[in-house]
């Protein structure tokens, strides 16, 4: 067995935070600048909230108002958040917090 592991097998805390925070660390490193745009964005005029920029996608995309003007590829950054949504959530993170802005 590894040295970071009980009698049981299973990993110790400090490595599955280890894991983790490598795993979040990976994940960051391959996001493409338009996701790291829409990160930047997320924390800048949404106040770091996912929901309200995807309202506002999908009121521009069905002609309703909406906040922020955004490029013409709402569909794809639809996609994108819904990505980095659940990334978030999977590892209960902000990624607001590892993107830099």
């Amino acid at each position: 067995m590894a040295e970071n592991s009980d009698k049981t097998g299973e990993m110790s805390v400090s490595s599955q935070d280890a894991l983790r925070r490598k795993e979040v660390s990976d994940y960051v490193d391959r996001l493409s600048n338009e996701h790291r745009m829409l990160v930047v964005l997320k924390a800048q005029l949404y106040d770091r909230a996912w929901g309200a920029m995807l309202d506002d996608l999908k009121n521009r995309l069905a002609g309703k108002p909406y906040i922020f003007k955004l490029a013409n590829r709402i569909n794809d950054d639809i996609v994108r958040i819904e990505e980095m949504q659940k990334f978030e959530k999977e590892h209960n993170i902000d990624l607001s917090d590892y993107v830099k802005m």
